[in-house]
């Protein structure tokens, strides 16, 4: 099945914050309940090991991702880690209480493109379930801007383009139904768009499908990576793990010694 890249609705310029950052609340939740990143976290350790910071730089964060998970984890062999959450459309309020629940995370309150990333955010890069919103041309930006900056990289993503992660998104709605109430912070809107007026598990059930489809196989993130200009200075490191019943696929780039 080729790649292919429709529209998602959290992408979409007109699309109400609000709905966007009820979504990813949405995903940020259920990835730190369910632990869906500890599979790869021998790959962040390897990307801390090799940038010698013991930052990370979240591009395109939504809602957090799993990082409050991840992060209670990766303390306990390096105390003085700081992880800084940035977005193209930040989700200020997500932030906020993700900096609440852990003093070490920080946050960009301001707009950040992964493709161009300010040169003060130094560290190592990371990327969760955002690959895919980018077409080749801006993913390949992404990684090429990693290189010129000599910045490691990481990037996961926990579906792949495959007839049982496309069906698992078909349960996505009774997943956000289900986990609404217990979604922090709370919002009244948030119960209201779920269950009065059903847009959070209608629009979360068509990008979760689209995200399938637009996700990048390993052989096609091997692709933009022989695309990039001095490729050969770093290492590069692609698999596939599985976190569950389902599958994450991860990028590394780390600069060589």
């Amino acid at each position: 099945m080729g790649r292919l890249h429709l529209f998602e609705f959290e992408d979409q310029k007109w699309f109400p914050s609000f709905l966007r950052n009820y979504g990813t609340d949405f995903l940020q939740f259920l990835s730190n309940k369910t632990k869906l990143y500890k599979p790869i976290i021998p790959v962040l350790e390897k990307g801390l090991a090799a940038n010698g910071k013991n930052v990370m730089v979240d591009l395109a964060s939504g809602g957090g991702g799993g990082l409050l998970w991840l992060n209670s984890e990766l303390l306990q062999k390096y105390p003085d880690l700081k992880i800084v959450l940035t977005d193209y459309y930040p989700n200020r309020s997500a932030f906020e209480y993700t900096k609440q629940q852990a003093p070490n995370f920080e946050f960009i309150a301001t707009s950040i493109d992964a493709r161009k990333v300010p040169e003060s955010l130094e560290g190592l890069r990371t990327q969760f379930l955002s690959l895919h919103h980018f077409k080749p041309h801006d993913a390949r930006l992404i990684l090429q801007n990693a290189v010129d900056s000599e910045s490691p990289i990481a990037i996961f993503e926990a579906q792949e383009r495959s007839v049982p992660s496309i069906l698992a998104m078909l349960f996505s709605p009774i997943s956000v139904l289900l986990t609404t109430p217990l979604i922090r912070p709370f919002r009244w809107g948030r119960l209201l768009f779920t269950y009065l007026i059903p847009i959070v598990p209608l629009f979360v059930l068509w990008d979760g499908v689209v995200s399938s489809l637009r996700t990048y196989s390993l052989k096609e993130m091997d692709a933009l990576v022989n695309s990039l200009e001095n490729k050969d200075t770093f290492t590069w490191e692609m698999n596939r793990v599985k976190s569950g019943p389902g599958v994450i696929l991860y990028l590394l780039g780390t600069k060589k010694n």
